[in-house]
């Protein structure tokens, strides 16, 4: 496929001021001189009339710049055509480049292309994914921290380490009768290992939080019917998201709002009311609201003045549960009652659940420290699998060179994986699959 001369819109489809093309393949520069007569000097912008090559007619007046392999994105010959952003324009052109023989790029293409090549790891190029997703401050910056290469530098340190501490091993099983191999300090690897499985296991301590900051921590407002909850998604969302009625069982189905609180990241979700229910529609949507609330990082407990005693459901540890008074304005609740009181209708309290949920936010998000952090599952399954065989080593330091030396090995591949540098085959389509058209 790395052989196919690859074109897709790098910019959204719509009307815009620019819309930009990118090419990218063996025949990049073949295409460039027919579609604009000439081939700008490398990186220089170069103002073009560009050509449908098939017809003869004029597309548009654009910019075209050409980047030569190796120092380009993909690390092959590429260009960028930056024409206006009209859509009859973007189909011309696109008609154009297929009319030549170029294929549409598919989903992550450029970067997978950059990864093959040597120009991103692994790592990075979820770094490159996750930056076009971010939409908090907090996220775009560990977003830009990975595709700086900040886990890539911890991850080939350990890496290196396991091949250096793995070499010694195995040269006391390959050279043990050889007078010039040093002989094996067993109480030094043990230190080595024991260091490397204490860095990793911070890491890992940590990982949830790098995922979290990646995805958005999960607020579920909760409580029984006519408690308030779509008011208070309202108030916090700053425009109507859910139907607002007197009735009760009026949401029927969970709704999310994506929140940018402080520069972090929250999905704030709407539940049905819980009560004992014989309608399945409503049933329906209370086991869902259960289930959300279980899978929450944080529970919202709503509880209006002068409701019955309802006990919030069983969620797992380590999930806070909040009690919030509602309808303040009507009815201040108990002081022991509830952790804060609020009224959606008149505003009274928003500012200060805010607070509290800023610094809710920070204190499971922010990640400090020198080890980077791990932004997806497949990161913290790896380095899973090397503490564990790294922790098997620790657990027994009389086992045979020949078992301590694979446990290494299993380690070894294990944290590679994670930049790409072994046996990736099998997560590459699971990866860029993910990524938009023209990245």
């Amino acid at each position: 496929m790395q052989e196919d001369t690859i074109f897709a819109m790098a910019t959204a489809p719509g009307r815009a001021a620019v819309a930009i093309c990118r090419i990218s393949g063996p025949r990049t520069r073949e295409t460039v001189a027919r579609l604009a007569g000439r081939v700008p000097a490398p990186r220089h912008a170069q103002l073009s009339r560009l050509v449908d090559p098939a017809s003869g007619g004029a597309i548009d007046d654009g910019l075209v710049l050409f980047f030569p392999a190796p120092r380009s994105y993909t690390g092959e010959d590429c260009a960028e055509l930056q024409v206006h952003g009209g859509a009859a324009i973007a189909r011309a052109l696109i008609g154009a480049l297929g009319s030549l023989g170029l294929r549409p790029a598919e989903p992550g293409e450029f970067s997978r292309r950059a990864f093959l090549n040597g120009k991103l790891d692994l790592a990075q190029a979820e770094g490159v994914a996750d930056l076009v997703e971010a939409e908090t401050e907090f996220q775009r910056r560990q977003a830009l921290r990975q595709l700086e290469g900040q886990l890539s530098r911890q991850v080939e340190d350990w890496r290196r380490e396991l091949i250096e501490v793995g070499a010694r091993v195995e040269a006391e099983l390959d050279f043990s009768d050889e007078a010039d191999v040093a002989t094996l300090i067993t109480s030094d690897i043990i230190v080595r290992i024991g260091r490397l499985r204490g860095q990793m296991r911070i890491a890992l301590s940590r990982a949830r939080s790098g995922e979290r900051l990646r995805e958005g921590l999960r607020v579920v407002i909760a409580g029984a019917p006519n408690a308030g909850k779509s008011t208070l998604l309202n108030a916090l969302a700053g425009r109507d998201v859910a139907i607002v009625s007197e009735h009760p069982g009026t949401t029927r189905d969970a709704l999310e709002v994506h929140l940018d609180l402080a520069g972090y990241p929250l999905i704030v979700t709407d539940t049905a009311g819980l009560r004992e229910s014989t309608d399945p529609v409503e049933r329906i949507g209370i086991d869902r609201a259960i289930r959300r609330a279980e899978a929450a990082d944080l529970v919202l407990w709503l509880i209006e003045p002068g409701s019955p005693a309802i006990t919030p459901p069983q969620v797992p540890e380590g999930t806070e549960v909040w009690l919030i008074g509602t309808k303040c304005d009507i009815e201040a609740p108990a002081p022991l009652l509830a952790k804060l009181a609020v009224s959606a209708a008149t505003g009274a309290g928003l500012e200060q659940l805010e607070i509290a949920l800023e610094r809710f936010a920070r204190q499971k998000l922010e990640i400090g420290g020198e080890v980077p952090a791990l932004t997806r599952e497949r990161h913290r399954q790896a380095l899973k699998q090397a503490v564990q065989a790294l922790a098997r080593i620790a657990a027994d330091p009389r086992l045979p060179s020949e078992i301590v030396a694979e446990e290494i090995r299993i380690a070894q591949n294990a944290v590679g994986r994670i930049a790409g540098r072994v046996d990736v085959e099998d997560v590459l389509g699971e990866i860029f699959g993910r990524f938009c058209i023209g990245k």
